[in-house]
C-alpha cells in the first residue's frame, strides 16, 4: 500500500479562523484531521483525529486555566490555533489544541489517532500519541499552521451519524463539570482510547 503521508505536505493547514471559534465546535470539527509531525532527518509521520475533549476556560474546573494565568497556562490565554503541552504524573505529555479568541483560555485535548502511513508506535490514548509523536513541552505555543507540527485540513470519512459523545475521561475532581458531555469521537473506531469506559456514550450529529 502506498504512503499516504508524503502527500498531506500538500494539503492546506488549518487556518486560525478555525480555531477562533467556540471550543465545542472546533473540537467536534477536529474529528477526522490530520496531525502531521516532521523531523529533522526528513522522517513524516501522521495520523487522522479520532478522539478529543473540550476544556472551557475560566468556569469549567477541569480545565487549567480555572487555576489562572500561570507561566503554564499563559499559551492557553493566547490566539488560538497554538499548541498547549504539558504533563501529567511526571511522565506523559498531553497535546492541547488552543481555541477561540485571544483572553479566552480555552483548548481542546487531542486524545487519541488512527494511524496513517507508516506510522510507529501506538496514538491511542494522550501520553502514548505524544510519546510516538516525540511531543513535549518544547512546543508549547507552536503554531499549528507550520512545521514540524500542523493539522492539515482533510475530509473526515467518518459520515456525521458516526460522532458520538461522553463525560471526559480522568476529571472526576470537578464537579459537576465532570460529568458535562465534552469527550467527542468516531463512534466504532479501534483507535479511539477509554474503549472501557463505563460511562457510555450517546451519539450526537456534529
Amino acid at each position: 500500500m502506498e504512503n499516504p503521508v508524503p502527500d498531506l505536505l500538500l494539503k492546506t493547514p488549518l487556518s486560525r479562523d478555525f480555531y477562533e471559534r467556540p471550543t465545542v465546535e472546533v473540537a467536534r470539527d477536529l474529528l477526522g484531521k490530520v496531525l502531521l509531525r516532521e523531523y529533522d532527518d526528513g522522517q513524516l509521520l501522521a495520523g487522522r483525529i479520532v478522539e478529543v475533549e473540550a476544556y472551557l476556560g475560566v468556569h469549567d474546573l477541569a480545565c487549567h486555566s480555572a487555576r489562572g494565568r500561570t507561566a503554564r497556562t499563559a499559551v492557553m490565554f493566547g490566539p488560538g490555533g497554538r499548541a498547549y503541552v504539558y504533563m501529567i504524573y511526571g511522565m506523559y505529555h498531553c497535546l492541547n489544541v488552543v481555541t477561540e479568541a485571544e483572553g479566552s483560555p480555552c483548548a481542546v485535548l487531542i486524545r487519541a489517532l488512527e494511524p496513517l502511513g507508516d506510522l510507529p508506535g501506538s496514538v491511542s490514548g494522550p501520553g502514548r500519541l505524544c510519546r510516538t509523536l516525540s511531543i513535549d513541552r518544547s512546543l508549547t505555543g507552536h503554531d499549528l499552521s507550520r512545521s514540524p507540527l500542523t493539522l492539515v485540513d482533510i475530509p473526515s470519512p467518518a459520515p456525521p451519524s458516526a460522532i458520538a459523545r461522553s463525560p471526559r475521561i480522568g476529571v472526576g475532581y470537578a464537579g459537576e463539570w465532570a460529568e458535562k458531555p465534552l469527550r467527542f469521537y468516531i463512534d466504532g473506531n479501534p483507535w479511539v482510547s477509554g474503549q472501557k469506559n463505563p460511562r457510555k456514550l450517546r451519539k450526537s450529529r456534529l
